[in-house]
């Protein structure tokens, strides 16, 4: 096991109601010198780079006796106690293992479905109200994420809502207090916007019903909903979820989220953190429990290290080269 970190450049800037980076700086783990997994860190949240490395070590002692690579070995490292960064990587890179091994694509190996016509989000991150919208109005991306939460959020929406052909979402990231985001979700939805993600910090979401009264945009959950045991805290207050690999943990607590929030009614958007494509692709072995994604990490980054997940604009696809998982391009690796 070989563990490494990675530093790349984003494309511009990307800013949030609890941050600013222009790269990102992951850690990733190789197995074999062929199978790969990725951590990733949210700016505000952590883990911190120290916790990350000292949870890789802590978890050589599950691969000290032997090479089996199994199933088994998935669920194990599933309730490891590490960060759920670290832990991601892990089961990624065994996973991907695991998928050479038998020839098996990685959702196969789960006995999850085929990924389907996966079309993800592109974000705008918070910049000016005129620099927003001059990039809406260039992008050729026709489902946008707009990042909210900031003191001139309503000067941005009264030009938001001249820009026809593009399907919004909006992400506030928990920065609203709940008398502003009730007054935001209504003008929302009147101007169409297909969903709200995080208006208010977690302290405030058995309000979100109130919030929402009669509206019919739904009320996505990503801050503070982590595990199946945080769904369980939040459940009877939202109308879906966001599960993020790297917080959750990897794909089994992932597919425990999903599995659960389709029983419940509720719906399930697959994101990310700012990752390569080794990041995302454990969400896009998912994608079958999914109804929204907003997986643009990759096209977000000055370059994509890795290769065999395929950007086709909004669309991402796979082909037999995902058996084995994404790889990390040479050339970066001996950099």
């Amino acid at each position: 096991m070989t563990v490494f970190p990675l530093e790349i450049p984003l494309k511009r800037a990307f800013r949030i109601a609890t941050g600013e980076t222009n790269k990102i700086r992951n850690y990733f783990v190789r197995f074999n010198d062929a199978f790969f997994g990725e951590t990733s860190r949210s700016i505000y949240y952590g883990p911190s780079e120290a916790q990350i490395v000292e949870d890789f070590e802590k978890a050589r002692e599950i691969f000290a006796f032997g090479e089996k690579v199994d199933t088994s070995l998935l669920y194990e490292l599933n309730s490891f106690p590490i960060n759920n960064s670290t832990k991601t990587a892990l089961i990624g890179a065994t996973l991907h293992k695991m998928s050479a091994a038998t020839g098996q694509f990685p959702w196969k190996i789960l006995g999850l479905g085929e990924p389907p016509d996966i079309r993800t989000s592109f974000t705008i991150s918070i910049d000016s109200p005129e620099k927003m919208l001059g990039e809406i109005k260039q992008s050729p991306y026709p489902i946008l994420k707009i990042k909210l939460g900031f003191e001139e959020d309503e000067a941005f929406l009264r030009g938001l809502k001249d820009i026809p052909n593009k399907i919004f979402r909006v992400d506030a990231n928990g920065a609203w207090e709940p008398e502003r985001a009730e007054r935001i979700i209504h003008l929302l939805e009147k101007m169409g916007v297909e969903l709200i993600e995080q208006p208010t910090h977690p302290d405030y979401i058995k309000d979100w019903r109130y919030l929402k009264g009669r509206s019919k945009i739904p009320l996505i959950m990503d801050e503070g909903l982590n595990t199946l045991e945080d769904y369980f805290k939040y459940a009877d207050y939202i109308d879906g979820i966001n599960i993020k690999m790297a917080k959750s943990g990897g794909i089994i607590e992932g597919e425990k989220l999903a599995r659960q929030a389709a029983k419940d009614h509720r719906s399930v958007m697959l994101g990310c953190m700012l990752e390569t494509s080794i990041g995302i692709s454990q969400a896009v072995y998912l994608s079958s429990l999914a109804q929204y994604y907003d997986l643009d990490a990759p096209l977000l980054l000055e370059r994509d290290v890795a290769v065999e997940l395929k950007y086709d604009r909004e669309r991402i696809s796979v082909d037999a080269g995902i058996i084995g998982g994404p790889r990390i391009s040479p050339e970066f690796i001996h950099a």
